[in-house]
């Protein structure tokens, strides 16, 4: 398929992806968002596509896993902390009643946050807004081992350093 023949066939998608982007989103400029993150994503993987193979279904496809992928992130940047036995899970979400005590407890976590080490820190905001290990490791250029390492580390000085907001289970 030639470059030209794989441009006009994305774009003669466009109104198939539009209602597609609408049952996932519900939501016209959420959905526009997604059709061109879907758009993109295909242009640049091009060379991934297997010609005489189903065109519409890739498409598709792209824009499911890059729906899904979306939407991981957003959850996952809910949460500061994964919850497990001995870490504590903080919510990142400011409800509408949001106490002085909240309001000064996001602060000092921020804080904290702001003032760890650089190699400890990038790996952890990264993971915190929803990158995965393998994401975070292509984009510092180092292994899934040490990303995962560093992310640990960093949370241990944070939960030795904010020890006044631990509870026990």
């Amino acid at each position: 398929m030639s470059t030209l023949e794989f441009n006009q066939a994305l774009v003669d998608l466009e109104l198939n992806l539009r209602s597609f982007a609408m049952n996932f989103t519900r939501n016209k400029a959420d959905a526009q968002d997604l059709i061109q993150e879907t758009m993109l994503k295909a242009l640049s993987y091009k060379k991934q596509y297997t010609p005489q193979t189903n065109f519409k279904a890739w498409v598709f496809t792209i824009m499911r896993n890059t729906f899904i992928n979306q939407y991981r992130r957003k959850v996952k940047s809910r949460t500061i902390f994964d919850s497990s036995k001995e870490l504590d899970q903080f919510s990142n979400i400011q409800g509408l009643k949001e106490t002085p005590v909240d309001y000064i407890s996001t602060k000092d976590i921020q804080a904290k946050i702001a003032v760890l080490e650089e190699t400890y820190k990038t790996p952890f905001e990264m993971h915190f807004n929803g990158y995965k290990y393998q994401e975070i490791g292509d984009e510092l250029n180092i292994p899934i081992g040490t990303v995962k390492s560093r992310i640990f580390i960093a949370r241990k000085k944070l939960m030795s350093e904010l020890e006044d907001y631990s509870h026990s289970n």
